[in-house]
């Protein structure tokens, strides 16, 4: 089934979703949405109960700029992801439960790196981010701890991209 394609200089790559990832697909989307999904909604009965709260979504960069390689289960479990985060911020905002959504970029994880497994792969996707750099564990906890905190007391319903500036770069200088 061809999906779209894309123009790579001068021939154009087909982008096809695969009917024999249906089991990706749904795996994907069964952990990354309905598991935020799931845990929104025994959570927030708690939160009513002890007059409010601040829940965490975690999305992702790509939900806000898409993906140049083929993910779309998880391009699209993240965007998703965004949205129910905006619509139960506005829900429950007079109930004093506020609910936003940590973006971050490319980070320095056992997983992207080992996908990443060559110094010339690593260049090349750091050639997205203007800061030159993965982000850290560290620098994700200290986000969501803003987001947790009373200092985010008048935030509901948003994103906070933590990423390097990718997603505010078309072009980024090397």
């Amino acid at each position: 089934m061809r999906c779209a394609s894309l123009k790579e200089g001068a021939r154009i790559v087909a982008v096809d979703i695969d009917p024999a990832n249906e089991e990706t697909i749904n795996k994907t989307l069964a952990v990354n949405l309905k598991g935020v999904l799931y845990g929104c909604r025994h959570q927030i009965p708690a939160m009513r109960r002890a007059g409010g709260g601040s829940i965490i979504n975690t999305a992702s960069f790509v939900a806000s700029v898409g993906a140049a390689t083929p993910q779309i289960a998880y391009t699209a479990s993240k965007g998703a992801v965004l949205s129910m985060t905006r619509e139960l911020a506005v829900i429950h905002a007079r109930e004093n439960i506020r609910v936003n959504a940590l973006s971050p970029g490319p980070l320095r994880t056992e997983l992207l790196m080992s996908y990443l497994d060559t110094e010339e792969k690593r260049r090349r996707r750091l050639v997205h981010v203007p800061m030159g750099r993965f982000g850290e564990a560290a620098e994700m906890a200290a986000a969501a701890l803003f987001l947790a905190s009373a200092d985010s007391s008048y935030m509901t319903g948003a994103n906070l991209q933590v990423d390097g500036g990718l997603t505010a770069a078309y072009v980024t200088p090397e």
